[in-house]
């Protein structure tokens, strides 16, 4: 082995030491096994509506789209599923992207360029905020202010602190964050954004389909002002892949010219934006099996604390079983697949040092005799 390959090598061993390698797990799922480890929140991948309306899309315009939307790639489809979110997001427009990661880099990173702005901007930042924001701040070169978690008193300070200074201001944040499953005020965020006049940009990943009164996020609680952009995912509630975002026109056509993740990428495979339209179209008609999900999650995590389990700020469908220390987490998890239930492992650097956990992911799939099953192997690790 060369030295070089020596210190891939290494680091590998260390992370396995210290309960932080990451291996693939086995995708099959046996009738018998229940999954808690995904983001199926609305149990949706399965649905025969959404495979045929994927075979439909796929007869009619492809298997794939062939190239990037600027070239061959953009269809009918696109546009139509574009034009349905963006009219019950409230906006003027909305874009999709093959994946969500990738709709928050390469947007995040062209809303904050330098050479547009002509100015270095100032980012206020959920300090627990999703990777791929900070990616796409770091594509941007933008340093980030990141304020205390869903600490909005210290968000307005750090406004206030710079309230006079000329730079162009914005403000990211997840509404669901999607390791805690705790939520952010979107009416107070937007109202901090228009009175220091920052834009405001929202990651609804973990929002769109359970929250809202017809399934469209958070942020459907509120008008959305033109200064705020929407990004959400159709990889998560609505059970497909991609993701998109919901924003005033001008914004969007900025994107389509400035966004090299949406420039210089094959555009979505029809099959996955015939699925998606589909599922979103579901969304309205789902409110009982939304209030049944988020009734079934206060239940379990009613059960879990008294048993001693920490869950965190949890208040959605998203309940953490915070463990601390990362060789434990990771044979809580090995334990109960043993069980035949499978949950993740989450570590970090996805989460901070001293709060790995099991994350339980629940879906409107699963039934009040599954999380029975769930809560008693838990008592028994």
């Amino acid at each position: 082995m060369t030295d070089l390959l020596r210190r891939y090598s290494d680091i590998l061993a260390a992370s396995a030491r210290e309960g932080l390698l990451r291996v693939l797990p086995v995708t099959d799922t046996p009738p018998e096994l229940l999954d808690f480890s995904g983001n199926d929140y609305m149990g949706l991948a399965r649905r025969p509506e959404l495979v045929e309306a994927a075979a439909e899309a796929g007869r009619r315009f492809g298997a794939g789209a062939t190239g990037s939307r600027l070239l061959s790639g953009n269809s009918a489809l696109h546009e139509a599923l574009e034009a349905r979110i963006a009219s019950d997001k409230g906006t003027e427009a909305a874009l999709v992207f093959t994946s969500g990661y990738q709709a928050n880099a390469a947007c995040i990173a062209a809303l904050l360029d330098k050479a547009t702005l002509g100015a270095e901007p100032l980012v206020f930042a959920d300090r627990l905020n999703h990777a791929s924001m900070h990616l796409g701040c770091a594509l941007a070169g933008a340093r980030q202010t990141r304020y205390r978690h869903l600490d909005l008193a210290h968000l307005s300070a750090l406004l206030e602190k710079h309230a006079d200074d000329p730079r162009p201001k914005f403000i990211l944040s997840e509404t669901v964050f999607g390791m805690d499953g705790d939520l952010a005020d979107v009416a107070a965020l937007q109202s901090l954004a228009l009175r220091f006049d920052a834009l405001l940009y929202l990651d609804e990943a973990h929002a769109t389909g359970v929250f809202g009164q017809n399934g469209f996020g958070l942020a459907e609680t509120i008008e959305l002002a033109p200064t705020t952009v929407v990004m959400g995912t159709f990889s998560k509630a609505l059970g497909v892949s991609g993701g998109y975002v919901a924003c005033s026109t001008l914004l969007r056509d900025y994107l389509i010219n400035r966004a090299g993740g949406f420039i210089f990428s094959t555009a979505p495979s029809p099959l996955v934006l015939g699925a998606a339209l589909r599922a979103w179209e579901l969304l309205p008609g789902l409110g009982a099996e939304r209030a049944g999900l988020l009734a079934r999650a206060e239940r379990l995590r009613v059960e879990l604390r008294q048993m001693g389990l920490d869950t965190g700020p949890s208040v959605s469908q998203i309940v953490p079983v915070i463990l601390g220390d990362p060789v434990r987490t990771v044979a809580a998890r090995d334990a109960l697949a043993a069980k035949g239930i499978r949950v993740s492992a989450v570590r970090p650097p996805t989460v901070p040092q001293g709060t790995s956990r099991l994350r339980l992911g629940l879906s409107a799939a699963h039934t009040d005799s599954d999380l029975e099953r769930l809560v008693e192997a838990l008592r028994s690790l």
